[in-house]
C-alpha cells in the first residue's frame, strides 16, 4: 500500500509541476494592476494589425520582414502588440485589406491561421504579449458587415462608397442579430479553440497571448441596441472563457465614444467578472477635439482633452479593481505628411504627454500607439494589391498615423518611456 501512495504522490506532484510551468509567463488581474511572473507588468505598446498576415506563406506574407519588426519592436522596448486574427467576407471590396482569413462562413484560409501559429511561436521567443482581437466593428477588415451579409441583409455597406450614415445603418443591426452574432461566436470557438500547428499546443497554453480581445473598437450603433450589445459582449466573454481559462478577456472598446456616450453603460459592463480589464481609446483629430486648421497648434488642448477623457474612465473603473489600458491614440505628423522621417514635432509632443501620464500616474496599466509600421515603405496614397502593410488600415492614407523606423524622434520618446517602466 505504501508504494502506491508514493507512486500517487510522485503522480500528483508532476500534475502541478505541469500546472505551475504552464501558469508561468501568463499576464493576470490583480488590485487594479496586471501581474507577470509575480512582478506588476506595467507596458508600452503598439498595434500592428497586419502581422498574422505578413507571418503567412501566402500572399501578402512576409516571414523574414516580420521576424526582422518583431526584433525590432523589443530594441525599442516594447512589450505588447495589438493584432488583427484575421479579416472576415469577401475579397475585393473597397477598402477592404486582404487576404481575408474567413471567406464565408466557417471556411478558413489554412495559410492565414498557419501564420498566426507561426507568429505565437515568434512572440514567445522574444517574450512579447498580444492582445489578439478577434473581429472588427468597421469595414476595413469584414466584421460586422460580413456576418450580416451572410446572415442575408444585403450587400455590405462601405462608408467611403455609400456615406457613413448609410453604413451605420447598416451594422447597427449586427447586435440584434441572432444568425450574424451565432456565425461569430463560431468563429471564436474556431479560434481561440484552435491548436498550434507548430508546436502542437493548444493556443490556450501560449504565452504569447495576453488577452482575447471581443472585437475592434465594437459599437452598437444606436442607443436603443445598448443592451443588446452589452449582452453580446458578455456572451463572447463566457464563450471564450469556457475554452481558454488562462488568458485574460477584453472588449477592445473607444470608452465613452464606443457606448454612445454612456459612462454608466461602459462601467457596468467592464466592471463584469467575466471582463477581466477596461480600454479606451483617443483620437484627438478623428473626434474633432482639435480641428484639421489647428491640429499642430492646439497639441495642448488635444493633450489636456485625452487627460480629462482617461480620468473620466479610470475614476469609474479603479472602485471595482480594473486595470485600465489606452490601446488606440495617435496624432497627425506635421503638415500632414505621410513620408517616413517627415517631420513630427506635434506627434512627439502628443506622444511624451500620453507616455508620462503612463509612467507618473496611476491611471494607466498600459497603453498602445497606433500603428508600428516599421521599415513598411508606402507606394501609394492609398494601398494597392500588394504593396507594404502599413499599421494604416486600407480605408486610410497610408503613413498617416504610421510610426515607421525612420521616426528617430519619435522612437526616442518611446524608448524613454520603456526605459522607466522596467
Amino acid at each position: 500500500m505504501e508504494k502506491y501512495r508514493k507512486i500517487l504522490l510522485t503522480a500528483v506532484i508532476f500534475v502541478l509541476m505541469g500546472m505551475i510551468a504552464s501558469a508561468k509567463g501568463f499576464v493576470t488581474v490583480s488590485d487594479g494592476r496586471f501581474i507577470l511572473d509575480g512582478k506588476p507588468y506595467k507596458y508600452v505598446g503598439t498595434n500592428m494589425w497586419q502581422a498574422t498576415i505578413m507571418a503567412s506563406e501566402g500572399r501578402g506574407g512576409n516571414r523574414a520582414k516580420l521576424l526582422r519588426e518583431l526584433d525590432h519592436l523589443k530594441r525599442v522596448g516594447i512589450s505588447n502588440v495589438r493584432i488583427l486574427v484575421g479579416a472576415e467576407g469577401p475579397e475585393g471590396l473597397n477598402s477592404h485589406i486582404k487576404p481575408v482569413l474567413q471567406t464565408a462562413p466557417g471556411v478558413y484560409n489554412d495559410t492565414i491561421l498557419q501564420g498566426l501559429d507561426l507568429l505565437l511561436v515568434e512572440m514567445e521567443k522574444r517574450d512579447l504579449r498580444g492582445v489578439f482581437y478577434l473581429t472588427n466593428s468597421w469595414e476595413w477588415s469584414g466584421g460586422y458587415s460580413a456576418y450580416l451579409q451572410w446572415a442575408g441583409f444585403g450587400d455590405a455597406k462601405i462608408p467611403r462608397v455609400d456615406g457613413y450614415d448609410a453604413y451605420v445603418d447598416y451594422v447597427k443591426h449586427f447586435v440584434s442579430s441572432d444568425s450574424a452574432k451565432a456565425m461569430y461566436y463560431r468563429h471564436i470557438r474556431r479560434i481561440v479553440g484552435r491548436t498550434n500547428s507548430i508546436t502542437g499546443k493548444p493556443y490556450s497554453e501560449s504565452a504569447a497571448i495576453m488577452s482575447w480581445q471581443i472585437a475592434n473598437e465594437p459599437r452598437p450603433f444606436s442607443k436603443d441596441g445598448l443592451p443588446a450589445f452589452c449582452e453580446f459582449l458578455l456572451t463572447s466573454a463566457r464563450i471564450i472563457k469556457s475554452i481558454d481559462s488562462n488568458h485574460l478577456v477584453s472588449t477592445g472598446s473607444e470608452g465613452l465614444v464606443g457606448f454612445e456616450m454612456n459612462l454608466e453603460w461602459w462601467t457596468k459592463l467592464h466592471s463584469a467578472p467575466e471582463i477581466d480589464y477596461a480600454n479606451i481609446h483617443i483620437w484627438p483629430c478623428t473626434w474633432r477635439w482639435v480641428t484639421r486648421e489647428n491640429v499642430f497648434t492646439a497639441v495642448d488642448k488635444a493633450c489636456a482633452d485625452s487627460r480629462n477623457y482617461i480620468k473620466e474612465h479610470y475614476d469609474a473603473i479603479s472602485p471595482y479593481g480594473k486595470p485600465l489600458v489606452l490601446e488606440e491614440f495617435g496624432y497627425h505628423r506635421d503638415a500632414f505628411s505621410f513620408t517616413p522621417g517627415s517631420p513630427t514635432k506635434a506627434r512627439d509632443q502628443y506622444y511624451k504627454y500620453i507616455l508620462d501620464i503612463l509612467t507618473d500616474t496611476p491611471m494607466l496599466a498600459g497603453c498602445n500607439f497606433w500603428a508600428w509600421s516599421g521599415d513598411a515603405r508606402p507606394s501609394n496614397l492609398w494601398w494597392q494589391e500588394w504593396d507594404d502593410f502599413c499599421g494604416d488600415p486600407a480605408q486610410e492614407e497610408q503613413g498617416l498615423y504610421s510610426v515607421f523606423s525612420a521616426d528617430k524622434s519619435t522612437l526616442k520618446i518611446i524608448k524613454k518611456a520603456t526605459a522607466r517602466l522596467r
